[in-house]
């Protein structure tokens, strides 16, 4: 299906047992759901999901759940990971920015895929935490701040498309202004009850809003409200 051509392709600290786990991964949980993008196959299968976890939970990183990653955040469960990046529809040269990145695997995997990635991560343990490992893993089209992911990053906007990988009980205007004409923003929405909505922003200024599927995220915090 997705093979490797040799190690000298595989991320530090991967190896071929691991790329076969993934393999795996994607034939098991995500083509069966019905995500069959090529290129977000293989943006799946090129990142090291186990580096994303601590190193005892690396031998369950392919497995169909999310996982803890500390300070109360997990990293999603590889099908939603997939579902929400096909969602962007993305054809390589775009600017996307990333709302909350807590360990990085989806900013990662969006990096495989589009121009530059901009990510945003409200806690400051994570963000360190994560800035390091894409270093070390060589991510070098990722650019990480520190901050309230209601704010965006205006100075960097507007972006070719949004993904939100915490849940508000709205959607924040900010991040739908910092969208481009076209773009999408990918966002759970919803408290007790959240859906994976995905906006796309009209010509006019409108937006057109569709329901996907319901999803279960952590809360998206303001940075009054931060825990750390």
């Amino acid at each position: 299906m997705l093979d490797i051509e040799n190690d000298a392709s595989l991320r530090v600290g991967d190896t071929p047992s691991h790329y076969e786990a993934r393999k795996r991964m994607i034939k098991e949980q995500i083509l069966p759901r019905g995500v069959k993008n090529g290129n977000v196959l293989r943006a799946i299968a090129a990142v090291p999901r186990h580096r994303f976890v601590s190193e005892n939970l690396e031998h369950a990183a392919h497995d169909d759940n999310p996982l803890p990653i500390g300070e109360s955040q997990t990293i999603s469960q590889p099908y939603i990971v997939a579902y929400m990046t096909a969602a962007l529809e993305l054809i390589g040269t775009e600017r996307v920015l990333e709302v909350g990145t807590g360990s990085g695997y989806q900013a990662a995997v969006l990096s495989e895929l589009v121009s530059h990635v901009y990510t945003i991560e409200l806690n400051e343990n994570l963000a360190i935490e994560v800035s390091r490992r894409f270093k070390k893993l060589g991510y070098d089209n990722v650019s990480l701040k520190f901050g309230d992911g209601y704010e965006g990053w205006a100075e960097n906007a507007p972006f070719d498309g949004i993904i939100v990988t915490a849940a508000p009980d709205h959607i924040p205007q900010k991040l739908v202004d910092q969208v481009k004409t076209g773009g999408k923003l990918v966002i759970p929405v919803g408290e007790d009850e959240q859906n994976l909505l995905v906006v796309t922003k009209l010509e006019d200024g409108a937006i057109k809003r569709e329901s996907r599927i319901p999803v279960r995220f952590v809360p998206m915090l303001r940075s009054s409200e931060r825990r750390d």
